[in-house]
């Protein structure tokens, strides 16, 4: 089933290896095929009806959907607006999208700060280059989350099989995570292994997210993750620079699909009530100040 893009035009980008495509709603990434084969989830609204939607200006969810700044209450959903809004697409060549998102009377309502968010799609071979650029358009400091969700087919997937595949890090030793433990926010005081086996990988299961809903990586522990099919062969890799990673599947759903999503920044620790700048991984910039960062998807 293909979610329907709430009829805003799709671009497609394809060279030798890749065809790609995206949408202005949200500037969500919505295909990526190599040799005929869909590697991005296609919506389906029984299982998750999104492939790959930015997260921003938070990621994850605030305690009660409720934040503060400057005392002034505020409400937001999970993972904030911008998946939702339509994007301006700016910019469109050979190999590249680039879409705009900027605040408007709407969006400073609920987020009382003034921004431009830029998302673009760079298509190299076989890999593809997320870039995000923020820019504070305001007079007074800007405090933001941003992050990725995309989601990817399990390959050989079969419902009646409980291996799912797996797994594997730019570091096999060490490796903890927290869990989700209330209202979609965090306990990270409690560390959790992540334990590889002796081939350095990770198994999934049909129930691997049941109990935990995520498993959140931070700490920069690690800058790569690539998803195996159930042999162990490497399919596709994720390389980032944030200094998390949330790995995520819907919980007692048995998905055909799992994400590998790169942030700069989390949910809410359970329990906080503080001020929105001083939010666990907030990022903040000055007048006129950009950032930005990037992601790269290979397949292989």
């Amino acid at each position: 089933m293909q979610w329907q893009e709430n009829n805003k035009s799709m671009q497609t980008l394809k060279n030798a290896l890749l065809s790609i495509s995206s949408t202005e709603h949200g500037a969500e990434l919505t295909s990526i095929v190599k040799d005929g084969r869909e590697y991005l989830w296609q919506a389906d609204p029984a299982f998750w009806k999104r492939h790959s939607p930015v997260l921003f200006p938070i990621v994850g969810s605030v305690w009660n959907g409720r934040f503060r700044i400057d005392g002034k209450e505020y409400a937001m959903g999970q993972h904030g607006f911008a998946r939702d809004r339509d994007f301006s697409l700016i910019e469109q060549s050979e190999n590249k999208l680039k879409y705009r998102l900027e605040s408007d009377s709407k969006s400073l309502e609920i987020y009382p700060y003034p921004f431009r968010l830029d998302i673009s799609y760079h298509l190299r071979d076989n890999q593809i280059d997320v870039i995000w650029e923020v820019e504070n358009i305001g007079s007074s400091t800007l405090y933001f989350q941003i992050g990725a969700h995309p989601a990817f087919n399990y390959f050989d997937f079969d419902p009646r099989q409980n291996r799912r595949g797996y797994f594997s890090f730019d570091r096999s030793e060490g490796l903890e995570c927290i869990r989700i433990v209330d209202k979609g926010c965090a306990d990270p005081s409690s560390r959790y292994p992540l334990k590889t086996d002796s081939a350095g990988l990770l198994p999934i299961y049909a129930d691997s997210f049941d109990e935990t809903d995520a498993f959140i990586l931070q700490d920069s522990q690690v800058k790569k993750v690539t998803l195996h099919d159930p042999n162990g062969v490497a399919k596709l890799s994720l390389d980032f620079d944030a200094p998390l990673v949330g790995l995520w599947s819907p919980p007692h759903k048995n998905a055909p699909f799992v994400c590998i999503e790169p942030w700069f920044g989390r949910c809410d620790r359970a329990g906080y009530e503080g001020e929105f700048k001083n939010r666990d991984w907030v990022n903040e910039l000055a007048p006129s100040q950009r950032f930005k960062a990037s992601y790269t998807i290979t397949i292989f």
